[in-house]
């Protein structure tokens, strides 16, 4: 059976029906669906300014991905921390309450990629595929959850943190190809909960679609382009009239990842 009400930070696939097109994104601005999605948002732009203008020294190519730099570094560390940021902002705003093996509660800061696979359930991650679309080579697209869908670890994470806790053994490790994976995980992470939204101050226009170059439709920021999940369930889908449901101050539901 499908969702008659959108869960926190949490988009998912929609049934066809009267007004879906409106409904499917609609209830994503709406103040109570989260708790300061600019911010997050923001920290991702940023990240993504300060990729773009290492392009300018770092051609996107697959001769490159093993480039590594201290810069390359920075902005991986940065990037892997704003990432867990997000997987914190989606638990914490639903209902979350892990315990050890004993039965005893798990503190916030030791939860850990452990804690965050859990996610992968209910926002399909390892579904996502991000293309970088200015590249030299054939490795233009990321799949940076997709180990997941079959394994508990993610090699560009685990390199993270062994470049992080032991910079100078690891160092090689934070590399051009596995900041990109941090970079397109965390847009990927902003695209589950708020698909293309990027909550600017600025007026709302109305687009019209037209022809284009690129095969792939842009994402959240504008640079980078997305193919989002297609394999929600129909009982996974979200089906509601934003228009009638948004009137009501019960809309939002939590998902309970203490059952999953």
């Amino acid at each position: 059976m499908s969702h008659s009400k959108p869960f926190h930070r949490n988009c998912r696939g929609f049934v066809k029906g009267p007004n879906s097109g409106y409904s499917q994104w609609a209830y994503i601005v709406d103040r109570d669906y989260s708790e300061s999605p600019e911010h997050y948002v923001r920290a991702f732009l940023l990240i993504q300014n300060d990729l773009q203008r290492l392009f300018e020294f770092i051609e996107p190519s697959d001769r490159n991905l093993d480039t590594y730099s201290f810069r390359i570094h920075e902005l991986f560390m940065r990037t892997c921390i704003e990432i867990e940021a997000n997987f914190k902002a989606i638990l914490k705003e639903n209902i979350y309450n892990p315990t050890d093996r004993n039965g005893n509660p798990i503190p916030e800061k030791k939860w850990g990629m452990h804690n965050y696979r859990i996610v992968n359930k209910t926002h399909h991650l390892s579904a996502y595929k991000v293309h970088v679309p200015i590249w030299e080579g054939t490795q233009s697209v990321f799949e940076p959850f997709a180990q997941w869908a079959t394994a508990p670890e993610l090699p560009w994470y685990q390199a993270y943190n062994r470049s992080k806790h032991d910079r100078k053994i690891a160092f090689k490790e934070a590399n051009f190809g596995n900041l990109l994976n941090a970079v397109t995980a965390l847009l990927v992470l902003l695209s589950s909960q708020f698909r293309t939204e990027d909550f600017s101050p600025g007026s709302t226009l109305l687009a019209a679609s037209t022809d284009s170059y690129y095969s792939t439709e842009p994402a959240l920021g504008g640079f980078f382009h997305i193919e989002f999940p297609n394999d929600w369930s129909e009982e996974e889908k979200y089906d509601f009239n934003w228009a009638d449901l948004k009137q009501q101050s019960d809309r939002f539901q939590k998902i309970d990842y203490d059952k999953i």
